[in-house]
């Protein structure tokens, strides 16, 4: 028999604060075959950590190859050393509730191929996402800055606005004059293209995002309009001409300039922080979160969204979310990357930071299986932390429900604004 608590979780909508989904014609047209539905997800960098070669696991991925079992067979072994991770755990949830597999095999996997093709029709990527998964919306990093109104979803699917270029020092100029008119020749211009940005998008995008920590450090400072002036117009005479330096001055600038106008149009600023997907390439220097301490500073007034608990440096960030008011405490992707550790991070939140700071699931990955998986983990195991908290006479079952409900819900509707955007994108 479930506990209040548990059914509570289990039953209640959740807000999912990023995914990378592929929209609505690229799911049914292109979208996933059986393995990459399981498999293509972050549980292949697992496996070549495990010893699977990397040729085995692309073989694996492969759509084109028909051969369902040879596919399987050539990355099992590893499959076996990963089926108890976070991004196993997932893998396993896909292939139970979307196949009715309970144990993965070669023989198991050809006999769910007829299942697949029924889950790849028109408005199933809403269906599993919506009904299955139980969640009350998606927030969508789909790696552009034009947001528009999703039509397989408009009240569901929201997006945001794509920074990262900008703040890489890598400002793709000739498509800013294609979205925005506005020709870049100097600092003037790109600060005029930047405002034309946010003008035709905020009142649709539901927050702007950066992942820049995956090609520069995040540590920032402050650059003046004479710092920057110079290396733009180097930049627009040769793209590829800057030096790293010069990069992070201009990206330093432009990250500012975003983060103004994300003040200036109400629009949460999301950052990428902490661990990277993929395997063998992590500068740990580049990634943790108290790099941001003097951003974080500056726009008080800014509302600062650091993703993915920045793990491994989870302690690091309670910190930041309990010194600095305009911090905001994403659960994204986390607890498929380390379930115990962020579960631990939970309890850690629940004594040192406000309960109206956290939002406790994001998906981060392509395909709406993989982010049925990723919710039902972040349901058990929010569920195991809390009911921990109850055990240890921490908390009261109607104080851990109270909570749960702010981390699934409540704090995302007022941080991202989520009625009124709704209501924008329905008027």
């Amino acid at each position: 028999m479930p506990t209040a608590l548990a059914h509570f979780i289990q039953t209640t909508p959740l807000c999912d604060s990023h995914e990378h989904l592929r929209s609505e014609q690229g799911y049914v047209e292109d979208g996933p075959d059986l393995l990459q539905n399981l498999f293509g997800n972050y549980v292949s960098a697992d496996l070549v950590v495990a010893g699977a070669g990397q040729a085995a696991v692309d073989r694996l991925l492969n759509a084109a190859d028909p051969d369902v079992r040879a596919r399987f067979t050539g990355v099992e072994r590893a499959w076996q050393a990963v089926r108890h991770t976070g991004y196993g755990e997932a893998v396993r949830i896909i292939a139970r509730e979307l196949y009715g597999i309970d144990e993965i095999s070669a023989g198991s996997l050809e006999a769910a191929l007829p299942l697949h093709a029924a889950l790849r029709q028109p408005g199933q990527r809403l269906h599993i996402l919506r009904q299955r998964a139980n969640l009350d919306h998606t927030q969508i990093d789909d790696f552009v800055r034009p947001c528009r109104v999703d039509p397989s979803g408009p009240d569901f699917f929201f997006y945001d606005i794509s920074w990262v270029n900008f703040v890489n020092g890598e400002p793709d100029v000739a498509a800013l004059a294609d979205e925005t008119g506005v020709t870049v020749r100097d600092l003037a211009t790109l600060r005029q293209a930047m405002e034309a940005v946010f003008a035709q998008n905020a009142a649709v995008a539901i927050a702007v995002k950066t992942q820049h920590a995956y090609s520069r450090t995040l540590r920032w400072r402050e650059r003046t309009d004479a710092e920057a002036a110079p290396v733009l117009d180097a930049y627009l005479a040769d793209p590829h001409g800057l030096s790293a330096e010069e990069r992070l001055c201009l990206g330093d600038w432009s990250l500012a300039r975003g983060v103004e106008l994300a003040i200036e149009y109400d629009l949460p600023f999301k950052i990428h922080t902490g661990y990277y997907a993929g395997h063998s390439r992590m500068p740990v220097d580049y990634i943790r979160g108290g790099n941001l301490c003097p951003l974080l500073a500056k726009y008080l007034d800014a509302r600062f969204v650091l993703m993915h608990i920045a793990y491994p440096y989870n302690d690091e960030l309670v910190a930041l979310a309990k010194h600095y008011p305009n911090v905001y405490v994403d659960f994204c992707w986390a607890w498929s990357i380390d379930p115990f550790s962020t579960g631990n991070f939970l309890r850690q939140c629940i004594h040192a930071v406000p309960s109206n700071k956290l939002f406790i699931f994001g998906g981060d990955t392509s395909w709406p299986g993989a982010s049925l998986a990723y919710a039902s983990q972040a349901r058990r195991w929010m569920t195991k932390a809390l009911q921990a908290e109850i055990n240890d006479g921490l908390l009261t079952e109607a104080e851990a429900i109270a909570l749960a409900a702010r981390y699934m819900r409540q704090n995302q509707y007022d941080c991202f604004r989520v009625e009124r955007k709704r209501l924008g994108v329905l008027s």
